[in-house]
């Protein structure tokens, strides 16, 4: 699999493209054959499928709806899946003694239960190694075995999260019992900087917002570690936030965007753009009616297609995330598809303005703003009415904080009005406060049940 996916790497995007088209029409016949689900919703369509624009579009609502009709292997339930997932101390244990499980938190209002077959799992470990090696030089290698591959995973612990799941099965392994330390990010600050100090570690993977708070203490002289590469995930981060960490840790910082339903999605370059492993994945933008939408213009949300995971087939899956395709070749000279992250759709604010029209912000707009303020270690943004905006905020060790939310209320102010917007700000005394999952959402939209007085 490593081979193959080097080679074809390097041959270049019609190999790329083959790959892909002959994958999915693979797929495609093996779901029909063994899910009811798919037999069912693919009905009429042609015999053998290789544009995945043919297929209807899925969604976690339906594939969580008719869970035992969708998994290929027969012998999984969702009364069974839900049975296990109930118990932690099976966390990174296999189902059935055959599959991963990773769930989702439900933000979104529907938690998701999601199997991982052997095939996604050495695949997953093909596209790490294409990941490492566009980000890591030569003498990295050296330093890493030097740092005896001590890796830190900062991210969510007590559920069947995928970081948790992940961690959890590299520790299983001889070495990754001695190298490999999962680092719940519900672990108070100054007791993650002392354990952390005291681990070592020469890999860090934490989520973004959780490494921004660690280069702060870092550069605070609090935290004192010396990781060859930090590993962002999860969330969406400012140019000048990502070069501000790999400053505070003299490190190489790179990114992937991924999901529960997909890990091995995609990686970041040195251009800052992220590449696409589009030999394994299919990724669609698309507008809100599900149409596509070309290169260099924001996508109203993602349609994925895994096409590596066959005991639960994730095809054409709105993803919910708005994204941009480079329309020319990325400078980096990788010669995967390059995409930049907007935000999930269900994560931009929607503003009323003065000529009856409504105006979308996204999340990365806001962190833009949010990067120039000084003294703003961490700050969540909720709407609470159609014009109001209520700020959670933690401001940064020695910072006033009166000053800070001065700052940040008239720079938030000035990037509204810009857009022809009058919304009430009001700082909330509450800090920021993670999901279920260990994530820092930096925007929480208005939703019909969360109205209040402005």
């Amino acid at each position: 699999m490593l081979l193959d996916a080097r080679r074809t790497y390097r041959a270049g995007p019609a190999a790329v493209a083959e790959r892909q088209r002959a994958r999915l029409a693979d797929l495609i016949a093996f779901t029909r054959t063994r899910s009811p689900f798919y037999r069912q919703l693919y009905a009429g369509l042609p015999e053998r499928i290789e544009d995945p624009s043919l297929l209807p579009v899925t969604s976690k609502r339906e594939l969580m709806a008719r869970f035992d009709e969708i998994v290929t292997d027969h012998r999984v339930t969702r009364q069974a899946m839900e049975a296990f997932v109930a118990d932690t101390t099976l966390i990174g244990q296999p189902f059935l003694n055959a599959y991963t499980v990773a769930t989702t938190s439900g933000t979104t209002g529907i938690r998701g239960m999601f199997l991982i077959d052997q095939q996604a799992l050495v695949v997953a470990t093909a596209m790490a190694g294409r990941m490492l090696a566009s980000w890591l030089r030569p003498r990295d290698a050296f330093r890493i075995v030097a740092g005896r591959g001590r890796t830190a995973m900062v991210s969510a612990s007590g559920g069947h999260f995928a970081s948790a799941a992940a961690a959890a099965r590299l520790r299983n392994t001889r070495r990754g019992a001695r190298t490999v330390r999962l680092f719940p990010v519900q672990t108070p600050l100054t007791q993650l900087v002392a354990e952390l100090n005291s681990f070592r570690p020469a890999l860090l993977a934490p989520y973004a917002s959780t490494a921004a708070l660690l280069a702060s203490e870092q550069q605070a002289g609090r935290l004192h570690i010396n990781p060859v590469l930090v590993t962002l995930s999860a969330e969406g981060l400012a140019p000048d936030e990502r070069r501000r960490i790999a400053d505070a840790f003299g490190a190489t910082v790179g990114n992937s965007y991924a999901a529960t339903e997909c890990p091995f999605l995609s990686f970041s370059c040195r251009q800052g753009w992220l590449h696409v492993n589009s030999d394994w994945a299919i990724l669609e933008p698309v507008d809100a009616d599900h149409r596509p939408v070309p290169p260099g213009r924001q996508s109203h949300t993602v349609l994925l297609t895994n096409l590596a995971n066959r005991v639960q087939p994730i095809l054409r899956y709105d993803l919910g995330d708005s994204v941009l395709t480079r329309s020319d070749p990325c400078a980096c000279g990788n010669p995967l598809p390059a995409i930049q992250v907007q935000g999930r759709a269900a994560d931009v604010l929607t503003f009323p303005d003065a000529h009856g029209s409504s105006v979308t912000i996204t999340p990365l707009t806001l962190s833009a703003v949010l990067d120039r303020i000084p003294g703003v270690e961490l700050a969540q943004i909720m709407q609470t009415a159609p014009t109001g905006l209520s700020v959670r905020l933690r401001p940064a060790a020695g910072a006033d904080r009166e000053q800070v939310w001065r700052s940040l209320a008239t720079e938030i102010d000035r990037l509204l009005r810009a857009h022809g917007l009058d919304v009430a700000l009001h700082l909330d005394g509450a800090p920021p406060q993670p999901t279920a999952g260990g994530k820092y959402r930096l925007v929480q939209p208005l939703r019909s049940n969360d109205i209040t007085e402005s």
